[in-house]
């Protein structure tokens, strides 16, 4: 061992200079990687470039820092495969032989020098990942950790003493047992996936860890390089485990992926591997992509639209060919294994995977390419398709053509598929990740990994309709009949439950293609049905789904359901009773298909009151007010006598409310209102009390006191300091001045806290409400990444209602706390009445609907004047 000096590594001149070496050389491969534009050609060499000029710069470190000569500097983890990413990590190992310590001879020598030499490392520019290990106790940590076995199975020396890492080598390529990593690789891999929900299409992809992204890739490197089989794609491909146009696909997606991630870096200057909201436009604009723009200037498609559907093509093949890939090298690590059970003549069974009976069936017989998932939907005991069938179908894609999608054989299969009493979710899925569905079904493939900048659906239109398809699906499984009991109900009396997967898969199959997609969907579901066979009378009604699938959604949140005129025309529109349960049943799938945040309780008892209210027009009872308000007025009498309330005690209260009242509150929130207020009624002080919501999840808060101009935005305004969000909003005034006004409200905190919020709101907001003068200021609310990557215009629409006596004020904005009491600060400026709030949250949009009146409505010029506030209040 070479004697040690005391002051290791070269002097701060030296180290500035190789800093500014380093860093000019990086720069001019960033520019050149910044000037390509969209194209991936020559990527990897510019990976492999910038790993490069990081080994000259360790290179002459190593020499300036005096380490023991027989001491080695080895690359390992990503760096170790010669490629470097712009801000990743410079992984090396210092490998010491065996006996030697980084404590040196007792006096700490050695370990000053490794230290200086790694702190120098990153004196220079480079963002080092280290570890000091000899031979022996890299074999004995490899053995025990699977992630040291892999970052040291891509080891390459970069300086110092090269038999020492040759006996590295030798001694720890036997401790890999090839069928042992691929198990633990392929856990790993699971587990990753799972992180991230299984699916490339998140909206935030990591297009390093998700799954379809580069680690994929390198896992399939990984456990081909353990097993002996290649370690590069071509070698793949000369020993049979990829076809010689796989391992072109494989290259040519793996090559968009780099130059994604790169730029990635570059934009962020820092190691960003998340393609987040914040960078989607600039990394789109880095490839040449730009927002469409209509000749009327409405932005028809984003820059970033552009580039994420091209991301999510590209992970969506990384995902198959990974699949396929490494099933092909399980069945060389383990070719032991039952003979195929044949299912027909062209299809085995092996080991619970369908295997094609040759490898060129789809070429000679097309019609089997949609037998393969009719036989996956119906064969009991099959769990997926084998790498042979997998790589068949990748491989035969061209056939599946025009000639392909007109064929009628292949319609009375996907027909049969639909109209199958199980598997159609597993199905269709299936078909979408091998590419198939959007092959037959043309119209399906143009949405695709296409992204919805709506701030409430979390998935892409195509992931987006295969959820729908599930919702549906599940209302007619047993098993599922607790999550929805009273869809699963009506889901036990409909006699077609293909209709409605129809109807699911076309919903949204025109988005954003221009125009209204509720429209052009119903064109292209009537051509299906036409080409399939579909009954007129079936067809109709799936048209009818399609067309009018945002309806019963938009009327249930926006509209007044006390207002029968509003349950007849809703009435009128649906037709029937068939109709109106298929679009039920349909309604709630698509919402709970959006988002998990977009769902409540509340969203669905406000479908099933519309749906109820609905069938009673239908079955022939007119929308008799009178007859409404009496019944509902005996049904909370039956409730009250239950309670020891003094007789005829509802009476001073129930007769100071209108017709309105009763027709927007059903007898249990009648019942609960006059408990609590029978005593109180026209008495002058602010009464307030709270209960868990009787719907789902938050509080029902009930204010009754004196109305006063300011009234709805003070209450908003509390709510807001306390960090609720309003639901819906009842507001109501009786006929004694007093305003009994009912809200649905949610908090952030954990619901075991919401009997301590109920004792809290009842006194605080009583105390708020009797507090005399001006309105607090709103607070500044914090906008999310989301809202501030895809801002909506904000948009206020005024116009009278059908009677012309009050006014319909429609708002649309990107949500933010506090934005309710903006509105309402505004509306009590101007001493505008409220009737009625509907208060729609969807994901980070609000689509808020407002029956008010008010004198200063009557005049254009102050229309114009509340407008133009409102605008501004909800910009900011």
């Amino acid at each position: 061992m070479m004697q040690l000096g005391l002051a290791p590594g070269p002097a701060a001149t030296d180290l500035q200079a190789l800093r500014d070496d380093y860093r000019a050389r990086k720069s001019a491969v960033l520019a050149t990687l910044q000037a390509q534009g969209a194209s991936t050609r020559g990527i990897t060499k510019l990976l492999q470039k910038l790993s490069r000029e990081a080994d000259v710069t360790l290179r002459k470190l190593w020499d300036a820092a005096g380490l023991p000569d027989d001491f080695a500097l080895v690359a390992v983890g990503g760096y170790g495969r010669g490629e470097l990413f712009p801000h990743s990590d410079v992984d090396v190992l210092v490998l010491m032989p065996d006996g030697a310590s980084a404590d040196g001879d007792g006096d700490g020598a050695v370990k000053r020098h490794v230290e200086a030499f790694i702190g120098h490392c990153w004196d220079a520019g480079l963002e080092i990942g280290s570890s000091v290990r000899t031979v022996a106790e890299c074999v004995a940590l490899a053995k025990d950790d699977v992630t040291v076995q892999t970052s040291l199975l891509e080891s390459r020396p970069l300086t110092g003493n090269r038999k020492l890492h040759a006996e590295f080598v030798k001694r720890f390529r036997p401790t890999v047992d090839p069928r042992a990593f691929f198990v633990a690789k392929t856990l790993e891999m699971r587990q990753r996936h799972n992180k991230f929900e299984n699916t490339p299409y998140s909206l935030e992809p990591n297009c390093k860890e998700s799954p379809g992204g580069l680690r994929d890739l390198q896992v399939i490197l990984w456990v081909a390089k353990a097993a002996g089989l290649g370690q590069s794609w071509d070698e793949l491909a000369r020993n049979g485990i990829a076809t010689d146009f796989e391992a072109r696909q494989v290259k040519r997606n793996e090559a968009l992926l780099s130059l994604i991630r790169a730029r990635l870096h570059v934009i962020a200057d820092r190691r960003e591997d998340r393609l987040v909201f914040d960078l989607q436009t600039a990394v789109a604009e880095s490839f040449g992509y730009k927002n469409e723009i209509s000749e009327s200037g409405r932005l028809v498609s984003r820059a970033s639209e552009a580039l994420m559907k091209r991301y999510y093509w590209a992970a969506k093949a990384v995902t198959q060919l990974n699949q396929i890939l490494l099933l092909g090298i399980e069945e060389r690590l383990d070719p032991s294994g039952r003979a195929p059970e044949p299912i027909n003549e062209r299809f085995l069974n092996k080991d619970g995977m369908i295997e094609v009976a040759s490898d060129d069936l789809y070429i000679r017989n097309p019609h089997a390419i949609l037998e393969t998932f009719l036989i996956y939907q119906t064969t009991v005991g099959v769990k997926g398709l084998s790498a042979r069938t997998l790589r068949a179908l990748y491989n035969a894609r061209n056939v599946m053509d025009a000639k392909f999608r007109s064929d009628p054989a292949n319609h009375e299969t996907f027909r049969q598929m639909l109209m199958e009493p199980a598997g159609i979710t597993h199905a269709l899925r299936l078909m979408n990740q091998t590419s198939v569905l959007g092959r037959y079904l043309w119209v399906f493939r143009k949405i695709v990994g296409q992204m919805q900048h709506d701030l409430f659906h979390v998935y892409t239109v195509d992931q987006h309709i295969l959820m729908v398809v599930r919702n549906v699906r599940r209302f007619f499984i047993p098993e599922h009949a607790h999550e929805y009991p009273f869809c699963s109900q009506l889901a036990a009396g409909w006699d077609k439950p293909w209709i409605l997967y129809v109807a699911a898969l076309f919903h949204d199959i025109a988005k954003g293609r221009g125009g209204d997609h509720s429209e052009l969907g119903a064109r292209d579901v009537r051509l299906f049905c036409r080409q399939h066979r579909i009954a007129k009378e079936d067809c109709q009604l799936v048209e009818f789904l399609v067309k009018e699938h945002l309806t019963m959604s938009r009327v249930a949140q926006k509209e007044d359901l006390g207002n029968p005129e509003v349950i007849k025309a809703f009435a009128q529109r649906v037709g029937n009773e068939r109709n109106l349960t298929a679009l039920y049943l349909l309604t709630v799938a698509d919402i709970r298909g959006t988002s998990p945040k977009v769902w409540n309780a509340w969203k669905g008892k406000l479908l099933e009151d519309l749906y109820r209210y609905t069938l009673r027009v239908l079955g022939g009872r007119a929308p008799d007010r009178d007859a409404e308000v009496e019944a509902r007025k005996r049904e909370a009498l039956v409730q009250l006598a239950l309670y020891a309330l003094p007789h005829e005690g509802h009476k001073k209260l129930w007769d100071t409310l209108g017709v309105d009242y009763y027709m927007r509150h059903d007898a249990s929130d009648i019942v609960w209102h006059t408990r609590h207020l029978a005593r109180h009624a026209g008495k002058a002080k602010a009464i307030v009390r709270a209960r868990l919501s009787p719907i789902g999840e938050g509080l029902q808060v009930l204010v009754y006191t004196p109305d006063q101009p300011d009234l709805f935005a003070r209450i908003c305004g509390y709510f807001d300091q306390a960090g609720f969000s309003i639901l819906d909003a009842k507001v109501h005034t009786a006929n004694n001045g007093y305003a009994l006004d009912t809200f649905q409200v949610v908090s952030s905190m954990l619901p075991e806290h919401n009997r301590e919020l109920v004792s809290m709101v009842e006194s605080e907001l009583a105390h708020t409400i009797e507090q005399a003068g001006p309105l607090p200021a709103p607070s500044r609310g914090r906008v999310s990444r989301r809202v501030r990557s895809f801002p909506i215009a904000p948009r206020v629409q005024l116009a009278p209602d059908e009677k012309a006596q009050k006014w319909l004020l429609s708002i649309s904005a990107s949500d933010r706390a506090g934005l309710l009491y903006c509105i309402a600060r505004v509306l009590a400026k101007h001493k505008i009445n409220l009737q009625l709030a509907k208060i729609s949250t969807l994901g980070e949009r609000v689509e808020d609907t407002f029956l008010v009146d008010g004198p200063e409505l009557q005049q254009n010029r102050k229309q114009i004047e509340i407008e133009t506030e409102l605008l501004e209040a909800l910009a900011g």
